[in-house]
């Protein structure tokens, strides 16, 4: 069996999406916290089991039985070295015989300061005695996205990552990486830097965005303090709009950069370019 946490999150539902391609239903298990938002999921033949990353004893009863845990780092930011260690705990004491875990890209000597609870977490797992791999996860293409619309209706995308070069992907290429290591063997100890194949600075994204809308879009660079300030005057949560800023900081100084090509290897197909992730998005 093989049990998936945060399967109703974003990157979640793409792996188990993903994973219903080669895997039969039957054999898959979604921890969710909240099962009553997990009935397509039921739908599908899945296995949908309650597990909270806060309270140990519901994950310990989820992963009876699990063979594999895909451990999706948890949302909450502060919280989630704990959060990560009940989840290990638990199946540690549930028999389960290998965890993948979404890290984050070169945790272990990343600038951005999202990297300190993903390398406690690597901590606690080579502690735990538990076969792993790492899935060192780079940024998310999304997460620059999402700032598009306005960007383009305002002419400024704006940002302090200056000219460092950011090797996004979209999630739905980690996800594949992600389906692939846990239903396939041969990964433990293993530890994958993913990215995307092909880099791109803030101002190659506002000038894709210029091409593409037809409209002109420039990038403007920010200092930290001001860019946090600036996603706080737009109603972002202050501990969100720090870490945004911070991890543009780390950016700058190649923290986002990877150019193994890992990922595309993993899964057997170049990363999406920059250009189509725009496209779907217009």
């Amino acid at each position: 069996m093989i049990a998936i946490t945060g399967a109703t999150g974003q990157l979640g539902q793409l792996v188990i999406e993903d994973l219903l391609k080669t895997v039969p239903a039957s054999q898959l298990v979604a921890i969710v916290r909240n099962p009553a938002k997990a009935q397509a999921l039921s739908d599908k033949g899945i296995d949908v089991r309650q597990g909270d990353y806060n309270d140990e004893a519901t994950l310990s009863k989820a992963l009876q039985g699990v063979d594999k845990l895909l451990l999706i780092s948890g949302s909450e930011v502060g919280k989630r070295a704990e959060q990560h260690g009940n989840a290990i705990r638990a199946a540690k004491a549930a028999g389960v015989k290998f965890i993948a875990y979404t890290s984050l890209l070169h945790a272990d000597k990343s600038p951005l300061g999202l990297h300190v609870e993903h390398v406690a977490t690597e901590k606690m797992l080579a502690e735990s005695g538990i076969p792993y791999a790492l899935l060192r996860n780079g940024w998310y293409t999304e997460n620059y996205l999402a700032s598009a619309p306005p960007a383009i209706e305002h002419g400024v995308f704006i940002g302090s990552a200056g000219e460092g070069k950011i090797a996004a992907a979209p999630r739905a290429d980690y996800a594949a990486a992600a389906a692939r290591v846990i239903s396939s063997d041969g990964h433990a100890g293993k530890i994958y830097e993913l990215a995307g194949d092909n880099a791109w600075t803030l101002s190659e994204l506002a000038s894709e965005l210029s091409k593409q809308s037809g409209k002109p879009v420039s990038y403007q660079n920010l200092s930290e303090a001001d860019f946090a300030a600036a996603l706080k005057g737009v109603g972002l949560p202050a501990g969100l709009a720090d870490m945004l800023a911070d991890s543009d900081i780390g950016a700058s100084k190649g923290g986002l950069f990877d150019d193994s090509h890992t990922l595309s290897k993993l899964i057997q197909r170049p990363t999406t370019p920059l250009s189509e992730s725009v496209k779907s998005i217009l």
